[in-house]
């Protein structure tokens, strides 16, 4: 199993224009956790996945990915809001156009881990919205299997897809033992995935809470994963 990396954030400010995003937050995140950022639309989620994975720089403050600033790190798996796949590539050529090094048959074996050893030679219009979505996982893996940066990687995706999703990338954390940063404004997705939950609210925005949840992810049964739920969407509203 891959060690997973250790992020420290410490943004003293990060503005648009006129308007002051972040003042003074401060994330640490110890190897191999798996973090939510939850908090209502707008109120800069991906902006920081956006900064930890050396993106935007435009910031006062300082990220280090183990110790070194993000453009020195090794490049974070980055999972969008939509797959984002190469049309003209299949899923196997989609994980090798990232990582023209990687072995095909150690993409063979990511596509695997992701249910999809079948798949590799088919393109994206061959392939469900689900598929797509694992392929995506998949080619993120490729990148980096120490860090994980998640922008909403559930969303506009019914219940169900999303329940298998979560199933899916908590059998990718066992097996490759990441750090994961998951950005989402469901606090269902938190409460299924996360050892851990940050929830940023107000502008400039602020972290307003930080829990662990201590039951394991195995046994959160789907009545604790709705109470934790909505606890957590309780305290975005507060």
């Amino acid at each position: 199993m891959a060690s997973g990396a250790e992020l420290k954030a410490d943004i003293a400010e990060k503005s648009f224009g006129q308007n002051t995003l972040f003042e003074g937050l401060r994330i640490e995140v110890p190897a191999g956790q798996v973090v939510a950022l939850i908090g209502p639309s707008g109120v800069g989620k991906s902006t920081v996945l956006r900064m930890i994975a050396g993106i935007d720089t435009a910031y006062e403050g300082r990220i280090l990915v183990d110790g070194v600033a993000p453009s020195a790190a090794e490049v974070p798996g980055f999972v969008f809001q939509d797959p984002r796949l190469l049309p003209w590539e299949t899923a196997l050529g989609n994980l090798l156009a990232v990582k023209p090094d990687l072995p095909p048959d150690e993409g063979r074996k990511l596509l695997a881990a992701v249910g999809l050893e079948a798949a590799a030679d088919l393109r994206p219009a061959e392939l469900s919205g689900g598929m797509q979505r694992r392929v995506a996982l998949a080619r993120a893996l490729a990148v980096s299997s120490r860090l994980l940066l998640l922008d909403e990687p559930f969303v506009s995706i019914d219940r169900k897809l999303a329940m298998e999703l979560w199933a899916l990338l908590a059998g990718v954390v066992d097996r490759f033992g990441p750090t994961v940063i998951l950005v989402t404004h469901d606090p269902y997705d938190a409460a299924a995935l996360a050892d851990r939950v940050i929830t940023l609210r107000g502008r400039p925005a602020k972290l307003v809470d930080d829990t662990m949840l201590d039951v394991p992810r195995a046994d959160r049964q789907d009545d604790l994963v709705a109470k934790i739920a909505r606890e957590l969407d309780a305290g975005m509203r507060a």
